[in-house]
């Protein structure tokens, strides 16, 4: 099920700008509705999922349930992020702020399962019903990230990171579905604002049926870039 060709943004002239802070992207008509309806059934129909995976979680090390992170929101606003906790306690503390590898030894074995099937993201329908996220839109980066070398990642240096904020951050979107976690921020960053340039609300509805359908599949740690 392919929804855009991300190969087609090496040509794509609408990508090119000019990093500063621009004005908020106006967004498709119906995009906050649908947000908060969608929001408000997944957050009634998943409670029973929540206190599973929050037992799960305590059952497997007792470690706190929720992780809490610092993220770049839509114009450069900084917000809190809410997931299930997938790492050992205390990671950001004891191993710094980094993204997850293959294999990654901080992940707790409830953990791989939440991250495959996407279900570590569940608290974030707080976050979209708050107004901070969307479900669809480029991923929330987060302010204080740290290379596998443990030299800091600053974002906001990377051509067209403030365009990319011109919408909310998503739960899912064109970078999240069709690369992968370790491809480099620039090449994240033209995806994303391909998804900018072609703001639509049937693009969102068929991300959001594309993202479903690999939870569905617990794939999101190990499918291939085309899905």
């Amino acid at each position: 099920m392919t929804v855009l060709d991300p190969t087609v943004l090496v040509s794509d002239s609408r990508l090119a700008t000019r990093d500063a802070r621009l004005r908020p992207a106006i967004d498709p008509p119906a995009k906050r509705l649908f947000d908060v309806t969608l929001a408000l059934l997944m957050l009634t129909l998943s409670a029973p999922v929540w206190l599973a995976i929050a037992a799960a979680i305590k059952l497997g090390d007792g470690g706190p349930v929720f992780y809490r992170q610092e993220r770049w929101g839509r114009s450069q606003l900084r917000i809190q992020v809410l997931k299930f906790r997938t790492m050992v306690a205390h990671s950001d503390r004891d191993f710094g702020v980094r993204q997850a590898t293959a294999d990654d030894r901080r992940i707790t074995r409830v953990g791989r399962f939440l991250r495959a099937t996407g279900l570590d993201e569940l608290p974030q329908i707080v976050n979209i019903l708050l107004g901070d996220m969307s479900f669809v839109g480029p991923r929330a980066l987060a302010t204080n990230e740290r290379a596998a070398d443990g030299a800091p990642i600053r974002y906001e240096e990377t051509s067209g990171f403030a365009r990319r904020l011109q919408v909310r951050p998503g739960l899912t979107g064109l970078a999240t579905i069709y690369l992968p976690k370790d491809a480099p921020s620039a090449l994240k960053f033209r995806v994303d604002l391909l998804y900018v340039s072609r703001l639509s609300f049937w693009l969102d509805l068929r991300l959001v049926a594309l993202s479903f359908w690999i939870s569905f599949r617990g794939k999101w740690e190990t499918r291939a870039s085309k899905v």
